[in-house]
């Protein structure tokens, strides 16, 4: 909170040129604000009084303060023997955001992913143990709730990526000990989007440059509002075939309609559809398995890294969204699923029994 405080008083201090900075309207890039920064130099005494910031600064640098003093950072450790730690590893790190009065907190979800323990750690250096309140694998969200109130945190309210035009100057922040990283960074596209992990939503926002340690980022509009969580890093930030580097943030836009059934359920009923435990990639025009989960449904069925599919129930697959789609449209969970796959020189036609993903996620000890 002190790194807060200061950078915030620095701001105020400055006046508009100083909130223009903050929030990308004379520029973009990082703009690092480490625990060590929390004592500037002292400043030489100004030759005149500095203009009184206007009304609207006055409460552009409230919403400010409070945006980023509700971000923590999140601290997670797997259970034992978790298959997600293969690819997440057994301590994982990041950020989260607080949008509700009762101290919840918004994050992504994959950091979430067989947790057994997850500790808070406040700006001003405190350890708040918490547990899981939701995953929803249709979204990416995840939901944090302290076991103990959290120490004067505002709740920051929800906005909405709707109206956001290329080149908007936005405030994106990460959570650390003793701290906060502020980046200010531009709109450069909002698509659908498609993850190699059996992944796909209608919208996501995309920015650069790209801001590190991304998982659970905070992205804020000039009013302080939250309009996205971060979830990786891309290249192609502003379509596929245009190189830029740049982060992909999942929009609260998605969050509004399913916070209630997360929070009173832990997922959503979009969350229950067939997995086939595979990573999938783009290549040349054609959907190509790079990876299969071990002891999967697919890897069971006979799925090979290296598969190209070509159709799924004997309807043709031209992208990821394709093959998703067609594989979620299934009924339950646990149907079977037909591929067509071009195995070398071979076309084979393979059944998948799918699964429930949510059902082979491994469950912290005592739940």
């Amino acid at each position: 909170m002190r790194v807060l405080e200061s950078a915030l008083s620095a701001a105020a201090r400055a006046g508009r040129l100083a909130v223009a900075l903050l929030l990308g309207l004379a520029g973009s890039g990082l703009v690092g604000l480490p625990a060590q920064a929390a004592a500037p130099a002292r400043p030489s005494p100004p030759a005149a009084a500095a203009p009184r910031e206007s009304p609207a600064d006055e409460v552009q640098l409230a919403a400010l303060r409070r945006a980023l003093g509700a971000v923590v950072a999140l601290r997670v450790s797997a259970t034992e023997g978790a298959p997600t730690a293969r690819t997440l590893g057994e301590e994982r790190s990041g950020s989260g955001v607080v949008i509700d009065a009762d101290g919840l907190i918004l994050t992504i979800g994959y950091l979430l992913l067989e947790a057994q323990t997850i500790e808070i750690t406040t700006q001003d250096e405190r350890r708040i143990p918490a547990r899981q309140v939701a995953y929803d694998q249709a979204t990416g969200f995840g939901l944090v709730q302290p076991l103990v109130p959290l120490p004067r945190l505002e709740a920051v309210p929800l906005g909405s990526v709707v109206g956001l035009e290329v080149g908007d100057a936005l405030m994106v922040s990460t959570g650390g000990q003793g701290g906060v990283e502020v980046g200010v960074v531009r709109m450069v596209d909002r698509r659908p989007f498609s993850g190699y992990w059996e992944y796909h939503i209608e919208q996501a926002l995309f920015t650069a440059p790209p801001v590190p340690n991304h998982s659970g980022a905070a992205v804020f509009n000039r009013k302080g509002e939250l309009l996205g969580i971060g979830s990786l890093f891309v290249a192609d930030a502003p379509g596929i075939g245009r190189v830029m580097p740049g982060n992909m943030f999942v929009p609260v836009d998605l969050l509004s309609p399913v916070l209630a059934e997360m929070r009173a359920t832990g997922s959503t009923r979009a969350s229950r559809r067939p997995w086939l435990g595979v990573s999938s990639q783009l290549l040349d025009g054609v959907v190509r398995i790079i990876r299969v989960e071990r002891g999967g449904p697919a890897q069971m069925a006979g799925v090979l890294v290296g598969d190209t599919v070509l159709e799924v129930d004997g309807a043709p697959v031209d992208s990821l969204e394709s093959f998703y789609k067609k594989v979620w449209t299934r009924g339950s969970p646990e149907d079977e699923v037909e591929l067509t796959l071009r195995q070398g020189e071979e076309v084979r036609k393979i059944r998948v029994k799918a699964t429930d993903r949510m059902q082979t996620l491994r469950k912290p000890r005592g739940i």
